[in-house]
């Protein structure tokens, strides 16, 4: 095994809108809000997590952090030993819990961040460095599913997939520029697994037909001709939303009520957050219908993933 260079590296991570309607633990979409995470490599000190935002006083700041873990796992897998001192700041400003890859971006962050400290000269001359894909396969290993995890390492638009083998695999695509997503954030949170816990375990052919049409239809829609008309078609949605209702009556009750006026709108991954997309018909709709319980905040799609925005070594 080989040691971690003492040094200090500043990764930056997006956001990231899973299923976008239709596109159930397959589509994924990067979004221009984004977490911070600071990682210095010491020798004395043991491990120091500092949290600022999103999630402070309320995650570990220990070896469960996600980060950390998943820093480790990276060094693991990099055939890297485990550095005695590690100083960590994290600055989050994606909500926790509301179905806009927050744990996602945690994972991808501490993966970036332990390439960049165990192979200071990658890109440039880092050839023993490990590719995206591999990556991906760590990620995915710890989050469970490719969906989140593809857009946040890539950015842009993503089709992820698992092959036969079990390997994840993923497609990145180019937004049309007239795409502009909104986020609809609640105060409340909702827990993936327990949303998750709502599906059943066979679904209707018929909704799956119906589904795998409107999948193929959005990323033409989101990619090409991003139209109210076809937006509103696209992100029609038969395999989770209504199954997951009962958890979030809120969501479900905006994103039916959104609709009903011709705005296209999802759950954010497994919610309770909605991504609504505007279009300039619809973007003086939304507000109203909204109310005051929401957060609005417009986004862009963020077209670069995970990146390093300063590495150094000594």
């Amino acid at each position: 095994m080989i040691n971690v260079p003492r040094g200090k590296a500043v990764v930056r991570v997006p956001a990231t809108s899973a299923n976008l309607g239709p596109g159930f633990d397959s589509l994924g979409l990067a979004l221009t809000l984004h977490d911070e995470v600071e990682i210095e490599i010491g020798t004395t000190g043991g491990l120091s997590v500092d949290v600022e935002g999103e999630g402070a006083g309320q995650v570990g700041a220990g070896e469960d952090h996600l980060v950390v873990r998943s820093m480790r796992a990276a060094f693991d897998l990099f055939g890297v030993k485990q550095p005695d001192a590690v100083r960590m700041v994290c600055r989050n400003r994606i909500p926790h819990g509301r179905g806009l890859g927050s744990s996602s971006a945690a994972i991808c962050a501490g993966i970036v961040a332990a390439r960049a400290l165990a192979f200071p000269d990658f890109p440039g001359g880092g050839g023993d460095a490990p590719s995206e894909d591999a990556l991906l396969i760590l990620a995915t290993e710890i989050e469970g599913h490719p969906d989140n995890v593809a857009p946040c390492l890539a950015g842009g638009l993503t089709i992820a997939w698992t092959e036969q083998s079990g390997v994840p695999r993923m497609v990145k695509l180019a937004p049309h520029p007239d795409v502009r997503p909104v986020a609809l954030v609640p105060g409340h949170r909702l827990s993936t697994e327990v949303a998750r816990g709502l599906l059943p375990a066979q679904v209707p052919h018929a909704d799956a037909a119906a589904n795998a049409a409107r999948t193929a239809l959005l990323v033409a829609a989101l990619t090409t001709r991003p139209e109210r008309e076809l937006l509103m078609a696209a992100t029609e949605d038969r395999l989770h939303q209504g199954y997951r209702a009962p958890a979030m009556p809120r969501t479900a009750d905006l994103v039916q009520r959104l609709r009903g006026i011709g705005v296209p709108a999802v759950v954010s991954g497994a919610g309770p957050t909605i991504l609504a997309f505007s279009t300039g018909d619809t973007q003086d709709l939304i507000a109203p219908e909204v109310g005051n319980d929401w957060h609005i905040q417009p986004l862009d799609v963020e077209t670069h993933g995970a990146g390093v925005v300063s590495a150094e070594t000594r």
